[in-house]
């Protein structure tokens, strides 16, 4: 394992998504994003990932062509002052294109995931949304509490979408789904995520859609039953925000939460004709995440330009960063 000299600058680098075809998925992330990944429907992104289950590799710089874990692996630096599993992050970063409503379902918390699903990590996580169809909507928990032995009913007999919350949604909601709520995307949505690093989903209602197997999808009822919050849930209210100015950008805070703090960085340099210095850390890296618009991050005597749907990954104690252009960025740090 090499460990450069912790007083060494490290230099930023694009990451290169995996795809995920689910059947609701649409073709957003390639006609909206420039993705270029051949898969139809084109339901995810996974823009920083070093779960097994769909790993980023590295888009530029010294490590191209490498996937973000062999990465981290190698320079336990990058982290900072975490201290983490040997090429691991705790968090997902994903674009989502849902065509058509998604599953009803829930995510387990850390503690049960460890103790039944080996070890693994729970999955709270929050959306950011891109776009939304004026009519779209999300399930988000129920509209009274329920007892286990109703839902269980209403769910044999199909009847479970008159107990579920459904709250509209319009571009730039911002929403924290914590491990238990039951939810899901409606249809229209366009999203971005950022979550543990997990992917245990456990399906309560599917629609009694089938699959391409032509079989319906698997549910897990039993599993899903054991980690519900069955409470009513308080409709989700948006998060007050505000603008902290700086040079040529504005920063507000999304959301911040025990596994992740997620900002939105508004950079419009054209008014100043000169670059934003960008606050980086020695404490921690960080992922960029541009929804909005392009730009360059600029380093040393080079630049890494980016449009909408890229995403850059800032290795802890980096070398001095500055932003020009014109775009909105997801700031995601822990």
């Amino acid at each position: 394992m090499t460990n450069k000299n912790m007083n060494s600058k490290n230099r930023p680098f694009l990451l290169r998504p995996i795809g995920k075809d689910y059947l609701w998925g649409g073709e957003r992330l390639n006609t909206d994003f420039h993705k270029k990944i051949a898969l139809s429907p084109l339901a995810e992104t996974w823009e920083c990932s070093t779960h097994p289950d769909g790993l980023s590799t590295i888009g530029s710089g010294e490590h191209i062509g490498r996937t973000l874990r062999d990465v981290l692996r190698e320079h336990p630096e990058y982290y900072g002052k975490h201290i983490l599993p040997e090429g691991e992050l705790p968090i997902l970063v994903k674009l989502i294109d849902a065509k058509a409503d998604l599953s009803v379902q829930v995510h387990p918390d850390d503690t049960y995931a460890y103790i039944h699903e080996n070890g693994a990590h729970g999955k709270s996580e929050m959306w950011y949304v891109l776009d939304a169809a004026p009519d779209t909507r999300i399930i988000y928990g129920f509209t009274h509490d329920i007892s286990r032995e109703t839902l269980k009913r209403s769910l044999q007999e199909g009847t479970v979408e008159k107990y579920l919350q459904k709250v509209p949604v319009q571009k730039d909601d911002v929403f924290y789904i914590e491990a238990g709520t039951v939810h899901a995307l409606g249809a229209g949505a366009l999203v971005a995520e950022i979550q543990e690093n997990s992917n245990l989903t456990y399906r309560l209602y599917d629609y009694n859609r089938v699959g391409k197997d032509g079989k319906k999808r698997q549910l897990h009822l039993e599993k899903a039953l054991a980690v519900a919050n069955l409470k009513s849930s308080v409709e989700p209210r948006q998060p007050m925000r505000l603008l902290r100015y700086r040079k040529g950008c504005a920063l507000e805070q999304l959301c911040r939460c025990k596994y992740f703090q997620v900002e939105r960085l508004l950079l419009n340099t054209s008014l100043y004709g000169e670059a934003a210095p960008y606050p980086s850390t020695d404490e921690s890296y960080q992922v960029l995440l541009c929804v909005e618009g392009e730009g360059k991050l600029q380093f040393e005597q080079d630049a890494i330009p980016f449009q909408a749907g890229d995403c850059i990954f800032l290795p802890a104690h980096s070398t001095a960063l500055s932003l020009t252009g014109k775009a909105h960025l997801l700031r995601v740090s822990c």
